[in-house]
Parts: C-alpha cells; sequence; structure tokens
C-alpha cells in the first residue's frame, strides 16, 4: 500500500481542517487500499511535522534510522496486534513508509528490540483430537522404531485450486528479540486452515524408497470408499509401490471415511504385508504425515510460482512439480517423522509446529 501525492494532500487537508482521524479516514476513503496502521504513521507525521514532506534541513534521508522512522515502524507493528489481519512482512512496511527494507529491519531488530517470525497454518483440535493424537503417537512410536520408519509408505490427497493461495511470507508476527518459537502462544503463530474452492484433486505416496506415480480425481467424482478401493488403491497407489519395492512394506494413510471403511481396511489386510489401521493413525494429524508436512508445500511452491489460467494449465503445473520432485526431500520428510511424533508427544497432542 502506497499513498499517492493527491492521497497525502487530502489526508493532511482533513487532519488540519476536519480532525480527521484514521478510522474515519478509511470509512471515507473504502475504496482505497488503505491499512489503519500505515495511515496512523501518516498521521502521526502531520500532526508533528504540519506536512507528508520531509522537512528540509533535517539532515539524515527518510531512509535513515531517524526518531520519526521508529515511530512509523512501531506504530505499524503494533497495530498488527489489534488487528490480527493486518499482518505484514518488513518488505511491506518498507513499502508503506518509505523507509527501505534495510533500515526497517534495523528499526525491528534494535531500535524495537523485536524479531519477526512467519505465521503457519494449522488445524483446529478439540480436547478429544489432543487425547487421541497423545495416545497415538506413542503407540505409533512403540510400534515403529526408526528401522522401520524407511519402509513406511505415506499417502495422502490434495486438492488445487486453480486461484493461488494467501501468501504465508507477509504474514509475519513481531516478539520480543530473543524469544523462542517454542514460548509464542499458538493463537499467535498458527492459523487454522481455510475451506478450499474446488478444482482438481491429487493423490499420492511417498517413502524412503521413493515416489508413487501423481493420481488426478476427475472434478465431479466423489471419492467414497468403493473409488478409494477400485480405483486409488486397486489401479493406483498399491501397483506403483509393488513396481518400486518387492520387499516388505507398511501401508500408510489418514482416517478419511473412505480410508477406514471396513471394505478397504479388508482390502488392506489381504493386499499389503502391513498397513496403519485407522484405529491407529491419530486424527486431524496433517502435521504428522511427511506428505502434508512438507511435500505439497514443495509442490504449491512450484505450480504457483506464477499466475494459473485454467484446469488444463493447472493439471499441467501439478505434473511438472511432481516431476521434478527431489527424493533427497522426500528422505528429509521422511526422517522427521518420528521426531514430530515426539513432539505431539510432549505437546499432550496439542498444536506444536510452531516449536519446531
Amino acid at each position: 500500500m502506497v499513498f499517492t501525492e493527491e492521497d497525502k494532500h487530502a489526508i493532511t487537508f482533513l487532519r488540519k481542517n476536519k480532525n480527521y482521524g484514521a478510522k474515519r479516514l478509511l470509512k471515507e476513503f473504502s475504496d482505497k487500499e488503505w491499512t489503519l496502521g500505515g495511515l496512523k504513521a501518516l498521521l502521526s507525521k502531520i500532526d508533528k511535522t504540519g506536512s507528508f514532506h520531509r522537512q528540509p534541513g533535517s539532515g539524515r534521508p527518510r531512509t535513515a534510522t531517524t526518531a520519526d522512522n521508529v515511530e512509523q515502524v512501531e506504530s505499524l507493528v503494533l497495530s498488527q496486534e489489534d488487528l490480527p489481519q493486518s499482518h505484514r512482512s518488513q518488505r511491506q512496511i518498507a513499502r508503506e513508509t518509505g523507509i527501505s527494507q534495510t533500515s526497517v529491519w534495523r528499526i525491528v531488530k534494535n531500535d524495537l528490540h523485536l524479531r519477526c517470525l512467519k505465521k503457519r497454518r494449522a488445524q483446529e483440535l478439540t480436547e478429544a483430537n489432543k487425547q487421541a493424537r497423545f495416545q497415538r503417537s506413542c503407540q505409533l512410536l512403540r510400534l515403529y522404531p526408526a528401522s522401520l520408519v524407511n519402509f513406511i509408505w505415506f499417502t495422502d490427497e490434495k486438492l488445487f485450486t486453480v486461484a493461488a493461495p494467501s501468501n504465508n511470507q507477509n504474514d509475519r508476527i513481531y516478539v520480543p528479540a530473543g524469544t523462542r518459537k517454542r514460548d509464542v502462544p499458538a493463537n499467535r503463530l498458527l492459523r487454522t486452515r481455510p475451506t478450499f474452492s474446488k478444482s482438481l484433486m491429487v493423490s499420492v505416496g511417498v517413502s524412503a524408497h521413493g515416489r508413487t506415480n501423481i493420481h488426478f480425481i476427475e472434478p465431479g467424482v466423489k471419492v467414497n470408499g468403493q473409488y478409494y478401493r477400485d480405483v486409488l488403491l486397486k489401479q493406483g497407489l498399491l501397483p506403483d509401490i509393488r513396481d518400486i519395492t518387492d520387499e516388505y512394506f507398511i501401508f500408510q494413510q489418514d482416517s478419511a471415511p473412505a480410508h477406514r471403511a471396513r471394505d478397504t481396511v479388508a482390502l488392506l489386510e489381504t493386499e499389503t504385508p502391513d498397513f496403519i489401521p485407522p484405529t491407529l493413525w491419530p486424527p486431524n494429524s496433517p502435521d504428522l504425515n511427511p506428505v502434508d508436512y512438507k511435500i505439497w508445500s514443495v509442490m504449491q511452491e512450484k505450480v504457483y510460482i506464477s499466475r494459473i489460467c485454467d484446469v488444463s494449465e493447472l493439471r499441467s503445473r501439478i505434473v511438472e512439480a511432481w516431476d521434478e520432485m527431489d527424493q533427497r526431500i522426500i528422505d528429509e520428510s521422511v526422517k522427521q517423522w518420528r521426531t514430530r511424533l515426539r513432539t505431539c508427544v510432549a505437546a499432550k497432542g496439542g498444536q506444536f509446529e510452531h516449536k519446531l
């Protein structure tokens, strides 16, 4: 958000002659992409100097760490506590104030004694979820020691949309310097996942031995138990896994209705050497599945590197991103699995990604 010269003149006039505050200006100019913090910073400058221009003879350039610049940055940072939706990156603060990004970083670190943390999405958890996550994570740690982890094939489905998801890079909070991420309350550092609009759904599997093909679920198809068994398992994931490894493997899936259906469980009991049953996998736990906590985010960065025009282009981007998936990324995400289980246990089944 940048104020034009015309904007600044109008704001200065209304401030001096009608004593308009930031909230009143936002209401009067609702068509503008102004922010409350940006307006407060500009009004503070007008009140102090009588103008939005830098005063002649002030000596140091606008991008220097002056008291005025410190106040502007502090105003924008502090406004984020009252308006969570206004969280800004340091790049955004620099753009709104006209102060260089380097100077913003220096002000935040040296003058305000804060550090910047990126917010992360997280699933909502009930008390029942937490209890089950705690208990089942303990069981998984006991039943699947480090020697067996490389035999596990982790699977998941994801819905990709033509419209790019929100940019997490700009969703930041500021905390006192020296604050560890693990000491920041979950409700400040995590945000719950929104509901996605429909587009293209895909299904994949990964392990330390490799990855399956990517399987598309055409728009309009309901992934019920029968479709999951007859198409995704029998024609997709299981043949792919057998093509990669002819030795012992462990099949993992989450507890979605189609996955925990009686016929699905019966199929996996006969068609796989071993699998993690729905009664053992922690509920509502994308933070415990390597595909969800790592692979999808890597793919998403590649898929949404630029604007997507239609579903056909989306499909091509997804295929390209999957074809380029580095096995080293998969290996690293699989190695993190038991660490995440232990961290989940330490958190009593609650949110824990902000502590990693």
